[in-house]
This record gives structure tokens, sequence and C-alpha cells, in this order.
């Protein structure tokens, strides 16, 4: 059994089909660090995988690798409830949040660091060490044998209940927030560092073969994850790629580089025979060629990537079409792996010749895995086996390419990474929105709209309070983030009615992501590029990137469902948020909040402390839209009649030509006339018009040519609008 094993050993270890390690070599070394038959290597599929199955092998890592380790304990989930609303005429709402707490064995041996941590593909940790979503706390278990337990481990389990893992280097996460994750354990893998830099294979040969297998080469990983169900498996794993050489020097096995110059054996030295009766000098050999393969490729991790898989391919271009595979549990650069295949696919085809040779038994010396040429010949031999008969050493020998292995050129390809920026602090926008469909709201309303200024900014935990502080209800999270900036200048008064096309103003946004683009007329008219500014809703229509974050807008459309009011109120550095559905989180209130100053607390992972901010609850989505077209015009008997046109919060789009739907319970409006000087006079009406007598004039004052003011509101069913803009009359 030993010279079959360890010729299999011999063949990849040297080589694709290198020299193997004799029956001399094989009894000693397989009974001291190989397990029996059956034995199987890493794959890449081990690393990629999160498990927690019992059994589980939990890979020896050397230099720096991408690793899914393995769950070894882990809590229940636990839910927390959050209660808010429940004031007048607005029910309770419950809403339920889910964290775990868990560990994760990654390396069977001590690791210096752990770097970035990604959650379902998505970046959880960046390099900087900056989390991209919640986490109460995380402590990293490096794996010496001084190692103590986990606080964590030792209160949910008990005191003395739990083992320190010694010797395993383990994560533990406390608290991991799972909304982010559809409110489960995501899959976890982690960059580990388990070695200062690149790490030699014949260190990892040693470290592994426990001192039964020891050397030094010049062939050095990136990383390396030695696991499967043997130390024989791991070993055979990473030396089917590296050319080696073996030398057993009684006690140890040694492995070293392949011997640059090969040993001559002249002809005068081949044909020793057994008892002095002459031999073949040489016996040749050559395989098929269809039995040699036309195609190798290997899979392999690519730091490039963020030691993704990668696949290189080494191929003849002949008729052949037998592939041959690698499987390399190692972190190597395009190129590397490139270089691997095709002197891998090389050395097999060299390997098609093959000889024996008798020779004295004064080249007893030699073993396999060394570098032998026969004289007159070019073929490069290894040798595979060894045998020693009656003072004759008879030598199998395999083909070999010539020449070192070199690098070579290769594209490792572009992989879609997840962005590494730094969540960054909260910035806050409270909005007091008028209707931004046709439907009527009932309740008080103010729109939550968040964003920061670092680009990896994701979302924060939301707390309002509109008693001051003394109790705080948790509507939840954050929406999307939204497009956030302030105006660089002073947005002038315009039309209300027309395209403002005299205008423009300029915006400075948060960060380098966020963007504003140009639209056409239609898709202004359709709801597209709405924005609050200040307190005046507009539309945009141009766009001129400035650099810096900053952008000019113009081609405008002002004073947009019903914001007339604000047009004349702007001022530098006011707030600029673009309106959009998905960034914008509704907030219902009590109706008892209408006036009510709300305060709003948010917390996301870049805040030491909460951000707040607060904001009147106006109720712009309670009140219709101010009257228009107010106008006055005297009678023949001196009765002054006023006439207006209603707007309405259910019906912006003027689709027939006639008066826009009432969306109230009735038709009111209040008029307030004061006279300069006299008296101040309010009535209601329930229609469009009111007539001012003469008789109401003298009482007034309203006398001569004196001037007068009129205020004009529409009554809504629960508030009434912003007044029209006041008219002032001279009789």
């Amino acid at each position: 059994m030993a010279t079959l094993v360890l010729t299999t050993v011999g063949t990849i270890v040297g080589g694709p089909i290198g020299g193997a390690i004799g029956a001399l070599v094989g009894q000693q070394v397989d009974s001291l660090i190989f397990a029996p038959k059956g034995r199987q290597g890493p794959r890449l599929g081990d690393l990629t995988v999160q498990t927690s199955s019992y059994g589980s092998a939990i890979p020896r890592l050397f230099g720096t690798m991408r690793v899914s380790g393995t769950v070894i304990w882990a809590t229940d989930l636990r839910e927390d409830r959050s209660k808010s609303g429940g004031g007048k005429g607005k029910p309770s709402v419950t809403t339920y949040s889910y964290s775990a707490s868990f560990a994760v064995a990654l390396s069977g041996r001590p690791v210096r660091a752990v770097h970035r941590i990604w959650a379902d593909g998505k970046l959880l940790r960046g390099a900087a060490g900056d989390w991209k979503s919640e986490v109460g706390a995380f402590r990293l278990h490096k794996g010496d044998e001084a190692q103590t337990v986990d606080p964590l481990l030792a209160s949910v389990e008990g005191a003395g209940n739990v083992p320190a893992h010694r010797g395993i280097a383990y994560a533990v996460f406390e608290g991991l927030q799972l909304a982010d994750f559809g409110n489960h354990i995501p899959s976890l893998t982690f960059e580990v560092e388990a070695d200062a830099g690149p790490v030699g294979v014949g260190t990892i040969a040693t470290v592994l073969g426990g001192g039964d297998v020891a050397g030094a080469t010049a062939a050095t990983l990136d990383g390396y994850a030695a696991s499967g169900d043997s130390v024989r498996g791991a070993i055979e794993a990473l030396s089917a790629a590296i050319p080696l050489s073996i030398v057993d020097d009684g006690t140890t096995l040694r492995l070293g580089d392949a011997p640059p110059d090969p040993v001559l054996l002249a002809d005068g030295e081949l044909g020793a025979g057994i008892d002095g009766k002459r031999a073949d000098r040489r016996t040749v050999e050559r395989v098929a060629t269809g039995a040699l393969p036309d195609e190798v490729s290997i899979q392999y991790y690519e730091p490039a990537r963020d030691y993704q898989a990668g696949l290189q391919r080494a191929r003849r271009g002949g008729p052949g079409r037998r592939v041959e595979k690698v499987e390399l549990a190692a972190a190597l650069t395009a190129g590397e792996a490139k270089a691997i295949v095709e002197r891998r696919l090389a050395d097999a085809w060299a390997a098609r010749a093959s000889a024996t040779v008798m020779l004295p038994w004064r080249r007893a010396a030699m073993r396999p895995g060394d570098a032998v040429a026969l004289e007159g010949g070019g073929t490069r031999y290894r040798i595979s086996q060894w045998s020693l008969d009656r003072m004759v050493v008879r030598l199998k020998l395999a083909g070999t390419a010539s020449g070192a292995r070199t690098g070579a050129t290769a594209e490792p390809g572009r992989g879609i990474g997840a962005p590494d920026a730094p969540h960054g602090p909260t910035v806050l926008a409270l909005l007091d929105l008028p209707p931004l469909d046709d439907l009527a709201a009932a309740t008080p309303r103010i729109w939550i709209a968040a964003a920061g200024p670092e680009p990896g900014w994701r979302r924060a935990a939301l707390m309002t309070s509109i008693d001051g502080g003394a109790s705080w209800d948790e509507p939840g999270a954050t929406a999307a983030p939204a497009v956030i900036g302030a105006a660089s200048g002073i947005l002038p008064p315009g039309d209300a009615t027309l395209i403002d096309r005299a205008n423009a103003i300029e915006v400075e946004l948060l960060n380098a992501t966020m963007w504003l683009e140009s639209r056409d007329d239609d898709a202004l008219v359709a709801g597209a590029n709405v924005a609050m500014l200040g307190e005046e809703l507009i539309q945009f229509g141009d766009v001129v990137p400035l650099g810096a974050n900053r952008f000019r807008l113009s081609r405008l459309m002002r004073g947009r469902r019903g914001t007339e009011h604000a047009m004349a109120g702007h001022v530098a550095g006011e707030r600029f948020v673009l309106v959009e559905a998905r960034s914008l989180l509704p907030c219902d209130l009590p109706a008892a909040a209408l006036g009510a100053n709300v305060r709003v607390m948010a917390s996301g992972v870049g805040d030491s402390v909460p951000v707040e901010a607060a904001i009147v609850a106006g109720g712009r989505a309670l009140r219709p839209p101010p009257p228009v077209h107010l106008a006055a015009r005297r009678l023949a008997d001196g009765t002054l009649r006023f006439a207006w046109t209603r707007r309405s919060r259910a019906g912006w789009a003027w689709l027939d030509g006639g008066d826009a739907p009432l969306g109230e319970e009735d038709e009111r409006y209040r008029l307030t006339i004061a006279a300069a000087g006299g008296n101040a006079r309010t009535v209601e009406t329930g229609a469009a018009t009111y007539d001012y007598p003469p008789a109401a004039q003298d009482a007034d004052g309203v006398t001569g040519r004196s001037a007068f003011t009129l205020a004009l509101y529409q009554l809504g069913s629960i508030a009434p609008s912003m007044p029209a803009a006041t008219a002032a009359f001279t009789l």
C-alpha cells in the first residue's frame, strides 16, 4: 500500500507527473502523518458557505483569506416591540425589530486581525473598522493559548460551562440588528489576516505536518486555507499547483524548490545488470496523446475581486477534449494562477515520455523527485520511482518540462464589490408638505427625510415627541437616503401661473453621489423634479452641474400646491430637499398635534449622539389651498362685489376646464375686511362671491376714497387655508 499511496503523493508534490516518494520512504511517512485512504483536501466551496453543522471542519488559515466560518454558538432571535400613536382619532401601531447574538469560528490557528466583513454579500464592516449596520458589540478572539472565555457566552451558558476555545480564532456578535437582512441571521464572510504577509509554501507544509514535514521554498502564497479530512489532503491540494523537490532524510520529509539543474547520467552508467549481466541501457515509453489533457483550469481566490472565486485556463489548441481541473483554496493573483496552469499543462505533455534505467549501486543516493538528464538526449526527467535490488539501482523516470515556473500575464476581471464608504453622521430634514396626490389627508402629517454627508449613509432609527420630550414614539427607521442640500443664493419671487424663465437658484448637495438632472415640460407636468426650497414647493426643468456637488436649477415652476405665499421669503443657505416618495417617511400625528412643536431624533450607525430636529405641525396636508384670482368691482347701487376661484387639495389636475372638485365636506369661505382707521368685518359665505353693500361700508368706515384690505380663507373640513394674497383696494 505504501508504494501506491506515496507514488500518488510524489506525483502531486513533485508536479503533475513528477517523481514519487518510493517504498522505503512511503511506509514511514504514511504511517506518521497521513490518515487512512479516502482523504479529501479543501475545496473552494468550503470557505464560501457558512455552516453550523456539528463536526464541520474549521480551516487553518495562512496569510490573508476570506472565509465564511462556522457558527458555534447562537441565542434565539431577540424581538423588541415599540408602540406608537394611539392618540385621539389615531389607532396605535406596534412595530417589531429583531436582533441576534452569535459566535463564528474562523480559523484553526491563531490570527492577527479581521478587517472587512460581508453579510449576505453586502459590506457590513469596512476596511477602516466602521460598521454599515447597527451592531451592539463585536469581539475577536484571536485563538492563542491564553484565550479567555467570552463574557457573553459565559453570562448566557453559566460560568464554567463554556470553553475558551483556545487554538481557535472566533468572532462574537452581540446584538446584530437584522432589519437590513430580512430579519434573519445573514450569511457572513470575513477577511481574516492570519499572518503579517505572504506565507512560504514550505512554512505551510511544516505547520500542517507537525514536524514530520519540513522545508523552505521560494514559493509563497498571499493566503491559504488548509482544511479537508486529513493533513495529507491539505498538503496534496496545496502542492498540486507548486512544483517541489522532495527529499527524505530518514526522519523528516523535506520539501524544497525543484532543482534547477538535472543530474547527468552518462551512457556508460546505464545498463547495469544483476549478477554482472548487462541490461538494456534504457527502456522508453510514450503515452497516447488522447490520454493527455488538452486544457488545464484552476479555481482560486482573487484578492483583486474581494477574494471571489477566480478561474484561469491554459490550452494547447489541439484536437483533444480532456480537461483537467484544479481547485486551490489559496489567494493568488491572476498572473500567478495563469502561470500554474501553463506549467501544469506543459508538465503533463512533457511526461508523455517516460524511461526506465538500471544504474550501479554508487547511484543509490538518488531519490524520487530528483531531476536527471540522459547523455545524448534533450528530454529532462524526474525520478518517479526508485528501487535497489542486489546492488543495482532501478529508476523509473518521467519527462518534465524544463525551466522554472515563471509569471504570466492575465486579467482578473472586474468584480462588482460592495462600496466601502463610511456611514457617517445623519442629517435630518422635516417637511410639512401640502397634499402630493389627489387624496385628502384626515390627520396632521409631517414627512421625514434623512441622508448624510458621507456616501455610505444608509438609515437611522427614529423617535418622535409632540409633548416637549415627555414621551416618545418610535415610527421605525428612515426611508431611503434623500437628496438634501442647501441654497447658495436667494431665489427672487416669481409668477406661480407661468414657467419662471427669468430666475435660477444654485444648490449644494450633501455628497457627491447625489445627483439632479434636467426634465422636459411633459415630465414636469407629470410631477417630475419636485423639491422643497425653504417653504416653497418648486419644480425645476433645467439642471447644470457646476462641480463640487453644486447645481444650477432654472426653468422653474413656482409656488406649487398652494405654496405661493413662500415665494417672497427665501434666504441664503435655506434647505433644499428633493421630494421623492421612496426617500420620504410619512409620520401621521394625532389631531391634537395640529400646531404643536414636533421633535424628531435620529440615531444611525455613524451618530455618536442622536441627531435632533423640530418642526411645527402646520397641517398643510389638511388645509385647502388658498383661493386665487381675487377681484372686486362696484355695482350700480354702490355695492362692492368680490369674486374668486377656489382650488382643491383633492384635484390638482385641471382635466375638464370646470371648477376643481371641492375636496371638503362643504364649501365655505371667511373674509376679513379692514379699513384704515375703521372697523374690521369678518363674514363667512358658502359661495365664491361676496357682496359688500353700501350700508356695511358706511358702518365699517369705508367711505370716500379710503383704502381697505381684504383677507380671504377657504375653510376646510379640519383647518382653514393660508390667506389668499392680501388684496388692497381703494374706492
